[in-house]
């Protein structure tokens, strides 16, 4: 089975939400923390639920995910 492993480089984040929208598995939400620019940044929420499918790294238009597969 496939797991994935997500990061979010904070300071690149501009909060757009398409990879939340656009995720299949509901893993990511806005955070609570605010990033140097003033944006709730992105944070996996459901970090298990995580197929690394990589949609949310396509979708960022600022590339601030990178997705990392890993067999569980």
């Amino acid at each position: 089975m496939v797991k994935g492993r997500i990061e979010i480089r904070s300071e690149s984040c501009k909060a757009c939400g398409y990879c939340i929208k656009f995720c299949p598995k509901n893993v990511l939400d806005f955070g609570k923390d605010v990033n140097p620019q003033g944006y709730r940044y992105i944070t996996m929420v459901r970090p298990e639920n995580c197929i690394g499918c990589a949609t949310c790294a396509l979708m960022c238009p600022d590339a601030a995910i990178e997705v990392y597969r890993e067999e569980a």
